[in-house]
């Protein structure tokens, strides 16, 4: 179980440390790099590399923004093979639903409970 928890910390945070480094060396900005880390996730799923990763750290490699792109592209190939081309619509959503939900709910309870301040 360490090991497990181990493997899921340094593949997270080699993910983070490469989005730091890029916004250290860069003028992206980090929204524009967080859309490249959710377009990477999808590319690296279909092409069957991001996978591997997720099996072996699992939460490591779900948890930062870049398994957000994952599991867009898992959703769309599931539903494309269980509903045809409908599921291009409607895969992705249906399997970030949660984790979508779960973001506004948060972010919702987090307004009502935080005392708002001017800078």
């Amino acid at each position: 179980m360490l090991y497990n928890i181990f493997k899921a910390f340094w593949v997270g945070g080699v993910i983070c440390v490469i989005a730091q480094i890029i916004i250290d060396k860069t003028k992206l900005t980090p929204a524009r790099i967080m859309v490249s880390y959710v377009v990477a996730g999808a590319i690296l799923t279909l092409i069957g590399i991001y996978e591997p990763i997720v099996k072996y750290a699992g939460a490591g490699a779900t948890v930062p923004i870049i398994g957000f792109g994952y599991s867009l592209c898992k959703g769309v190939i599931k539903a494309v093979n269980e509903k045809g081309l409908i599921g291009v619509m409607i895969g992705g959503i249906t399997a970030t639903a949660g984790g979508i939900t779960a973001a506004i709910l948060f972010g919702y309870l987090a307004a009502l409970l935080s005392k708002p301040r001017l800078k």
